[in-house]
């Protein structure tokens, strides 16, 4: 499994980006809206509407994943 850097949004608490540890940091996850969360590095890491496989897909297109979660992390 790829470990991710883990930012939940200030604005809505249960919006998360998932940004592997290898890639850049988006531009759009300003300290002004987004904060750090946490890093997900094993399987047993990961909050519940974290889906691996979609993750993977949105890496490779837009180099972050975008999800919901339902209990915070």
């Amino acid at each position: 499994m790829r470990a991710y850097n883990v930012f939940r949004c200030k604005r809505a608490d249960c919006v998360y980006c998932a940004v592997p540890e290898d890639c850049a940091v988006p531009r759009f996850l300003s300290t002004r809206t987004w904060m750090f969360s946490g890093k997900i590095d094993a399987p047993g890491a990961r909050p519940v509407g974290f889906d691996e496989a979609a993750a993977g897909a949105s890496v490779r297109f837009n180099g972050f994943y975008l999800f919901h979660v339902f209990a915070p992390l």
